[in-house]
């Protein structure tokens, strides 16, 4: 990343990957919107790593779902009279085997579906203003980048409701980078496993560990691949190094796709 001094919002950069992408954002000297939805403990964590880097930070709870949410954390920018990055990196889950159908609603599918594909619709068309006033400023398209997952190309993952959700993140990431251009481009990156507390959290620790386990064994590269790893993607495409991008979803999975 260059000292260029990055506008950016962060979805969901409490920890893990935003965090992460967060973090290394900061350290272009610009300026960072942390967004939470409930973890406000580690979102400030978040935010005295990206000061430390030398970023000026605001912190900001909101629920993607939510479209006045989405105001209110694109407000948060708004001071700055511009945005060059918006990451819409907020998304949920249920852990469910795909062969249970039972074990998913109708509801279930509403509210993953409201994170993982409305809420980066809804920040995005919130964010629009602000990305065209980078691009007025600085002559280059604005960034969106969306975060999905292998899940959403291959129909895997936790769980039937999660695959489905980050397939539609992936087509309207199509639709959004013809719609927005030549102002604002837009990419999406799709990862596979991420060695993070997102499996602890549905799966416990000894389930976690399995996944990982066999993810590790699975794949060709035999990695767990770290936030960070996954995080240095984002900020490619959120950086004037992917200028000439738009419309691609991009795998970062270790090579996964390849054993399936």
């Amino acid at each position: 990343m260059s000292k260029d001094g990055l506008c950016a919002i962060v979805t969901g950069s409490a920890s893990g990957l935003g965090a992460a992408t967060a973090a290394i954002l900061a350290k272009s000297g610009g300026r960072i919107v942390v967004n939470y939805a409930s973890s406000k403990t580690e979102a400030e964590q978040t935010a005295d790593l990206c000061r430390e880097a030398g970023a000026e930070v605001v912190v900001v709870q909101g629920d993607v779902a939510r479209d006045e949410d989405c105001k209110r954390i694109v407000a948060a920018a708004a001071p700055w009279g511009r945005l060059d990055v918006l990451v819409n990196n907020a998304g949920t889950t249920k852990h469910v085997a795909h062969a249970d159908l039972d074990g998913l609603s109708a509801e279930d599918f509403q509210r993953i579906y409201a994170v993982n594909a409305i809420g980066p619709f809804q920040m995005i068309r919130a964010a629009r203003a602000l990305l065209e006033e980078s691009t007025n400023a600085s002559g280059r398209a604005a960034a969106v980048v969306n975060v999905s997952s292998i899940a959403g190309i291959s129909g895997n993952g936790s769980s039937v409701a999660y695959a489905a959700s980050k397939g539609a993140l992936n087509t309207m990431t199509l639709s959004l980078a013809r719609a927005l251009a030549p102002k604002i481009r837009v990419n999406t990156i799709c990862p596979g496993y991420i060695d993070t507390g997102w499996f602890t959290k549905g799966r416990g620790e000894a389930g976690a560990k399995q996944v990982r386990d066999a993810v590790v064994a699975r794949v060709p590269l035999k990695i767990a691949s770290s936030a960070d790893n996954i995080a240095q993607l984002v900020c490619f495409l959120a950086s004037p190094a992917s200028g000439s991008m738009t419309g691609e979803c991009v795998r970062m999975d270790a090579g996964m796709h390849l054993s399936q």
